[in-house]
């Protein structure tokens, strides 16, 4: 069995290794929840690294979006060379839900693009789980929704030996249950194809472009061969092979057939129950729509929606659980949440929100009851299949820390950066105190942030600052993915020297250039100025060594207070270890060239997975939303022709056609 290997240049540092230390015996005792309370830029990732080294256990990470996920999927893909780690997201491009609106009798149609790339990412995740232990999953909420029964997937798969008898027809038979489909021209994922006494076939799960090829001697199968499709090279001699499904949801025919009896049952008691109250025509919409899908299912083994059927084609009782991602890891898995004072909220609002939208189609006569068990898991029932937690945060919630048996604080950076000195001053004549702040830190070349609690003040802001000749721009939830990307990076080219926003912590960027942070209204109630955001705020000015925030405030509020507190703890202890090993804090200078080739790299490699999540955010029925998406892809088209890539410019022209031709112009 391969161990969990981390390949780094790299050795704990600072009080990393007291944190790996903790909370592997905490694990390894039995301890079912720990909390790593780390600070911005103390290395968390590379310490969750290492505990899984020292664990030894297929592990699961949960983030709250997917371009924290890619990030966190980079950076363990790199730690981990030797071993498999997975990214399972959302496979949705655009997702419009179905849904029925009462108020004005209005029935959405489910309307969805998938992405083949993340589908096949996720069927790899399952399969590695399926083949071995040395498994990292790094994952958003999605794996909290339904899935295909692990049972029922590893039953199904296709197992062929060298030495044994084979007959095509049968293999053709089996392979095609599972969702393969013959294409004797192209071999593409999910497809295999037959050539005389050869037989390739292409898992839509292999990492690399391999694929398998059976060679027969007569009826026998002589040699079992991986080979690359590109180049046709073998790679490996194999004496037998698994062919896992191509797609999550496979049910065998015997078992559809007793699906359509239990979903005809259920139609005929909940037609009695409609009539009984009256309401004939959402009686008569159920018993088309349904009738039509059973129809299907028998003649195609397949209908539109079919996920509306998964608890009678699962067997599942009323109110029972989905099958999900996390029903794939074996009992002794552990599972880390990543910002969990974010994720582990967003995990307990799933289950409600995806209830009051089907609770409608079910009332209307669209949907059986059944369709409600077609859900993400409930809070409960989550937490109830974790096996071990670890939540990672700077600041974990009141929740978390009263399940930790431990709550093991990692405040000590390898850099030596110190928190910010944090200042409370009077909103009168904030605006001169800032302009003054901001213009020391341009003679020195270090960037602002200045952070508003209103759009309004910040574009209202911005044109006050243009006026005194500063370089500014502000940010917030109206700039689209890729104008946000090029104002960060502005900022750390030194094109403008201040950037003004509500919440720049979505932004999931390190910014080592900022060295002064002016908050707003920092007595005001709420979710923004509350102790958690002004910590995550404040965690902004710490990869700079002259870091400095100041709180415009009149009055000191219980968060202002904790939160200031907070950080002048941090900072004594931060001082004190430094002073004890000699350590001078710098900031690392040579980070921003090194994050904007890194990212330059990644936005060639990634360009398509960018376009994909400003998408799938976006209604393209809405013109205006449309027209943010076109003029993105417009923008990246433009990219791509100045570095001369005219292929991949090419492909975005013909999406933005597509687009257009199916939801109108942009205008």
């Amino acid at each position: 069995m391969r161990k969990f290997e981390v390949v780094s240049p790299y050795e704990p540092s600072g009080d990393q290794g007291q944190a790996i230390d903790r909370l592997s015996e905490g694990f390894l005792r039995g301890d079912r929840y720990q909390t790593l309370k780390g600070v911005t830029g103390s290395g968390k990732t590379f310490t969750m690294a290492k505990i899984i080294e020292r664990v030894q256990r297929p592990t699961l990470i949960i983030s709250h979006n997917k371009t924290l996920s890619a990030q966190l999927y980079r950076e363990f893909k790199s730690f981990f060379p030797k071993n498999a780690v997975e990214y399972f997201v959302s496979y949705y491009d655009y997702y419009q839900p179905e849904a029925y609106v009462p108020a004005r009798d209005l029935y959405i149609e489910k309307d969805a693009a998938v992405n083949k790339e993340i589908d096949n990412l996720r069927i790899k995740a399952t399969y590695s789980l399926m083949e071995r232990r040395d498994v990292i999953v790094v994952a958003t909420v999605s794996c909290i929704y339904g899935l295909g029964m692990p049972d029922l997937y590893k039953e199904m798969r296709v197992h062929v030996s060298k030495g044994e008898l084979f007959d095509i027809r049968k293999f053709e038979l089996a392979v095609n249950s599972i969702q393969y489909q013959r294409n004797d021209m192209v071999l593409e994922r999910g497809n295999f194809r037959v050539r005389g006494d050869t037989i390739e076939i292409f898992p839509p799960y292999m990492e690399t472009d391999s694929a398998y090829r059976i060679e027969l001697d007569f009826d026998e199968i002589a040699r079992i061969k991986r080979f690359n499709v590109l180049n046709r090279d073998v790679e490996e001699d194999l004496d037998e092979l698994f062919i896992y499904p191509s797609k999550h949801f496979v049910v065998p025919h015997s078992e559809l057939v007793s699906a359509t009896e239990r979903i005809e049952k259920e139609l005929e008691e909940r037609l009695e129950v409609l009539n009984a109250q009256g309401k004939l025509l959402e009686a008569e919409r159920l018993k088309t729509r349904t009738t039509y899908d059973i129809e299907m299912m028998k003649e195609m083994g397949y209908c539109s929606g079919i996920e509306n059927y998964s608890a009678p084609i699962a067997g599942r009782n009323p109110g029972d659980p989905p099958a999900t991602l996390l029903h794939y890891f074996p009992d002794d898995f552990l599972c880390m949440i990543d910002e969990a004072h974010v994720s582990v909220p967003q995990i307990g609002a799933m289950y409600e929100g995806d209830r009051s939208r089907k609770q409608n189609l079910v009332d209307f006569g669209f949907r059986l009851p059944s369709a409600l068990d077609n859900r993400p898991l409930k809070f409960a029932e989550f937490e109830k299949k974790l096996n071990q937690v670890i939540y990672v945060t700077a600041t974990p919630r009141k929740e978390e820390i009263a399940q930790s048996t431990q709550v093991v604080e990692q405040i000590i950076r390898p850099t030596g950066l110190l928190d910010p000195i944090v200042h409370i001053r009077p909103s009168e004549g904030q605006m001169e105190d800032i302009y003054k702040e901001v213009q020391e830190r341009v003679k020195k070349g270090e960037r602002s942030l200045i952070l508003t609690l209103t759009k309004k003040m910040a574009e209202d802001l911005t044109d006050y600052l243009l006026g005194l000749r500063m370089k500014v721009k502000y940010i917030h939830s109206e700039i689209d993915t890729f104008e946000r990307v090029e104002i960060l990076k502005s900022l750390r080219t030194g094109e403008i020297d201040v950037l003004i926003g509500i919440n720049l912590l979505r932004e999931g960027i390190d910014l080592p250039e900022v060295s002064f942070i002016a908050i707003l209204d920092a007595d005001k109630i709420g979710f923004l100025r509350s102790v958690t955001s002004l910590i995550q705020i404040i965690g902004r000015a710490a990869r700079n060594e002259n870091g400095t925030v100041v709180m415009y405030a009149d009055v000191i509020t219980p968060a202002i207070k904790e939160a200031v507190g907070e950080t002048r703890r941090r900072r004594e202890i931060q001082e004190k270890y430094n002073e004890e090993h000699g350590i001078t804090p710098h900031t690392v200078s040579k980070a921003v060239q090194d994050i904007l080739v890194r990212a330059q790299k990644d936005g060639e490699e990634n360009a398509q997975i960018d376009v994909n999540i400003l998408q799938n955010s976006a209604n393209l029925f809405d013109a205006k939303q449309r027209k943010k998406v076109i003029d993105a892809l417009k923008k990246e088209m433009a990219d791509y022709a100045e570095r001369l890539e005219y292929e991949q410019a090419a492909a975005i022209r013909d999406h933005i056609l597509e687009i257009e031709r199916t939801y109108g112009k942009k205008n």
